[in-house]
């Protein structure tokens, strides 16, 4: 087996799922290193060096929203989802369960039937 191709794909399918992952975590209001104990919580383990360019660019695609906060006497950036990313996470689930749903059926040697 070639490692280093298995390790590509693997890294493919990680990068797609990671970010459903955190929309859906981030319902809630968290802060950075709250998201990454959640996910990993989850069996999700996610390095800093990933997760915060990816909060960036979901921020400034409009999914998220951030707040910088004071806990614990330390300044904390926060995120949650806006309501564009509540609709985007919801369109990415429904599309999940549908990719989910064909994979299950080609795995068990299902044939459905044409579309007409």
């Amino acid at each position: 087996m070639n490692e280093e191709l298995l390790e590509n794909l693997r890294l493919e399918l990680r990068r797609g799922y990671l970010i459903v992952a955190v929309l859906a975590q981030l319902r809630e209001e968290r802060y950075g290193y709250a998201l990454r104990k959640a996910l990993a919580i989850c069996g999700l383990d996610i390095e800093e060096n990933t997760l915060y360019p990816l909060l960036r660019r979901l921020e400034s695609q409009g999914l998220l929203v951030s707040v910088w906060r004071e806990e614990n006497k330390r300044n904390k950036r926060f995120y949650h989802l806006s309501g564009e990313g509540y609709e985007t996470l919801t369109s990415l689930l429904g599309e999940w369960r549908a990719l989910d749903a064909s994979l299950t059926c080609i795995m068990n040697g299902v044939v459905l039937p044409e579309p007409e």
